[in-house]
């Protein structure tokens, strides 16, 4: 099953357990809500974990995120932009990560 696939279950989860709250707090019965409670935390905590895990793919070494910076560099530069209004672009938005970390 993919990531989309697993999120997709744990929100049903969690959209069940909500209303299994609500319905089990009108009949009071506060086991049963307090049940409901804790399924939905449970998926809740599914889909943090699943989402922490999970990236769109495969993890980038700082070496290969750089040569992948810079083929797209080259690749600006041979459709006809200015090397070195890219190349301060990039130290420009460096530097905004760096201060935002």
């Amino acid at each position: 099953m993919s990531a989309a696939g697993i999120r997709r279950a744990l929100n049903a989860v969690c959209v069940a357990g909500v209303a299994g709250m609500i319905a089990t707090s009108i009949a009071d019965s506060p086991g049963g809500a307090l049940t409901f409670g804790l399924l939905t935390a449970v998926a809740a905590f599914g889909i943090i974990i699943i989402t922490a895990v999970t990236n769109g793919g495969a993890a980038r070494s700082a070496d290969e995120l750089g040569e992948a910076i810079e083929d797209r560099v080259q690749s600006l530069v041979e459709a006809g932009a200015d090397e070195q209004a890219v190349r301060s672009l990039v130290r420009d938005a460096v530097k905004l990560g760096s201060s935002r970390s």
